[in-house]
């Protein structure tokens, strides 16, 4: 706590006594938010950055160099590293056992000794974190993310980018809140915004990083409104900060398809019905996969190990099932060159093949995320959603092709509706996915069937810790109490009190423990001769002047005072006196007629808050 105890110093800060309406104090709280979640833009869009030259280094060299596998084609619109040289030795499928199964190994050794709060899919280790700590993530789970996801994924586990850095992203926003001594409510918000920001730079996608960090939190379709405005902005820099390394184009390029008429909205449907079935596999899955990984006898650090090697076993049974095509090995590691492929080669690509990656990707992700490996969810369910759209959209293109025209529209509207299912995410999965592909002709379909695989989703999430609405989030408890208290004013249960018991700043020590010790007040007021604020001392003040016996005949109460303490005022309603008490930390506030002439008119203790909350709730007690 502030205590001035020099003449000089209380004379300085006396000209800044007027303290100036809350709502400017919110203003310059908002913006002053606002330049913490540009700082924690920047950090990650070069998180962003270093994770993905990361996971294209690794799985170049484990996938390329020593298997032979170089997934074809890469989304147009990825940037290409011309000193990662290209693959000259042949393909070698065995190696598909024993490269995921080492990472597997590595990342579980570097989770579960370093930060098992890294292990999974990162989304919805951030959303626990929102509701249930109050916006705390140790700082060395970012740094132990990015690593132990890019050897995972880099070495063929199934599972996306954005989980990762949406973790990397809202751990450096925690992390910043805490440096700053934020409050939990402001430290949760720049924890939102990274996670947003880590969407927005890694799929290039700003708008739907700031809605995606907004509506994730819950099942319902609600969205966090204070996280829209600190997310947007963080999202804006990151993107900024990823497009000048990786470039501006959206991250899937495709043909040119447009919304054919109303009649088309019949496929869609079926479409939409399609993609719910499909989430609802894809969340039994993998919910199923990790309770089968927690029943396991062995030790947390090998469970990865197990979860890769099964996950290269089904990707290897598919590639000779289907007689060695090597694009079905895209449900190993990104798999984002099927969805390319799905897009471009239209109606040349087999419905076979692509439902067999959906349905295979699905068993991969549940497999390697499910059984403690570090990855997204996110963009698997690109995939299983684009490939399982497209499959329905080629059976359905050689049945109608005048309604169906395109099938890569199906791939396109196919990852909206999946995902909007798998997450309970309808409207920023709609804008992540048109931002992904630049596909904004198909808007109205993306909606119509984002919106209707949703409703007929059923209420399980591939995010465990949504909870259902604002209503039941821990993080919100106090938002109800706060409504009841912004109801009240001090006027309404406070009574003027006429007292010869304040301090005066001539005040000796002997006085103001005298008057202090027999006051029903834990706090007094200094007044000035003509009863208007000066400031106010309690006992805290007091306790170290009166254990020195030399100082007692020196100290005055004005050399105790503390002049930081807001007074109240007859109008002042509750929740402004409970966030006047938090901030002073103190169990009396002085309250004065106004904050112009500071006259002071009694004291309110912490304690008739409460009472006056209770009577407000419950009604007056009833008489005995």
């Amino acid at each position: 706590m502030t205590k001035l105890r020099f003449p000089f110093m209380r004379s300085l800060l006396g000209r800044f006594r007027e303290v100036p309406a809350l709502g400017g104090r919110r203003i310059r709280g908002q913006v002053r938010l606002l330049g913490f979640a540009a700082l924690v833009g920047i950090v990650a869009g070069l998180a962003g950055i270093a994770f993905y030259v990361a996971t294209r280094v690794v799985e170049h060299y484990a996938l390329g160099v020593w298997a032979g596998y170089c997934p074809e084609p890469h989304p147009l619109g990825e940037p290409s590293f011309a000193w990662l040289a290209e693959v000259a030795h042949p393909f070698y499928p065995w190696l598909l056992l024993l490269i995921p199964t080492l990472g597997g190994l590595i990342s579980g050794i570097l989770v579960f000794k370093l930060a098992p709060e890294a292990e999974g899919h990162g989304t919805d280790a951030v959303i626990g974190a929102y509701h249930h700590q109050q916006g705390q993530i140790r700082p060395r789970v970012p740094l132990v993310k990015i690593v132990a996801s890019a050897v995972t994924l880099g070495t063929g586990g199934s599972g996306g980018r954005e989980g990762p850095i949406a973790q990397i992203g809202a751990g450096f926003g925690s992390l910043l809140a805490n440096i700053l001594r934020l409050r939990p409510a402001d430290r949760r918000v720049l924890m939102a915004a990274g996670m947003g920001a880590g969407i927005a730079a890694i799929f290039r996608a700003p708008l739907a990083g700031t809605m995606f960090a907004a509506e994730v939190l819950y099942r319902s379709p609600e969205f966090e409104p204070e996280v829209i405005i600190p997310a947007g902005i963080a999202s804006v820099v990151s993107y900024c900060v990823f497009g000048a390394f990786a470039g501006w184009e959206p991250l899937f390029r495709i043909p040119s398809l447009a919304f054919s008429g109303p009649m088309a909205l019949g496929p869609y449907l079926l479409l939409a019905m399609f993609m719910a079935f499909l989430a609802l596999l894809y969340t039994r899955s993998f919910y199923g996969c990790k309770r089968a990984f927690n029943h396991l006898p062995v030790g947390r650090h090998f469970r990865p190990a197990i979860g890769a090697f099964l996950t290269g076993l089904v990707g290897l049974a598919l590639y000779f099932l289907l007689g060695r095509q090597e694009k079905v090995l895209a449900v190993l590691a990104f798999g984002y060159s099927a969805i390319q492929g799905a897009m471009t080669e239209d109606t040349q690509i087999s419905a076979v093949l692509l439902l067999a990656i959906a349905l295979g990707k699905i068993l991969t992700t549940s497999l390697t995320i499910g059984s403690g490996g570090s990855g997204g969810v996110f963009g698997p369910s690109i995939v299983i959603g684009g490939c399982g759209g497209g499959a329905l959209g080629v059976m359905l293109h050689n049945l109608w092709p005048g309604l169906v025209p395109h099938p890569a529209s199906f791939v396109i509207v196919g990852m909206a509706g999946f995902f909007a299912a798998a997450a309970k995410t309808p409207f920023s999965t709609l804008i992540i996915v048109s931002e992904l592909t630049g596909g904004y002709s198909l808007l109205l379909p993306s909606l119509w069937v984002c919106t209707l695989s949703f409703i007929l989703s059923d209420e399980e999430s591939i995010y465990s810790s949504q909870v259902t609405s604002r209503s039941r989030s821990p993080a919100h408890q106090g938002s109800y109490v706060r409504e009841v208290l912004a109801e009240v004013r001090i006027s309404e249960f406070f009574s003027p009190q006429r007292s010869t018991a304040w301090l005066h700043p001539d005040d000796s020590l002997d006085m103001v423990l005298e008057r202090l010790t027999g006051s029903p007040y834990e706090v007094l007021p200094v007044v000035d001769p003509q009863g208007r604020l000066r400031g106010v001392i309690g006992l805290e003040e007091v306790h170290p002047a009166s254990g020195e016996p030399a100082l007692k005949s020196l100290v005055l109460a004005e050399d105790l005072l503390r002049v930081d303490v807001r007074p109240l005022t007859p109008d002042s309603t509750l929740d402004y006196a409970l966030e006047l008490f938090v901030e002073s930390d103190l169990l009396a506030l002085p309250v004065v007629n106004d904050l112009e002439q500071r006259q002071v008119v009694g004291m309110v203790r912490r304690r008739e808050i409460s009472s006056a909350y209770l009577r407000r709730v419950h009604g007056p007690a009833p008489i005995a």
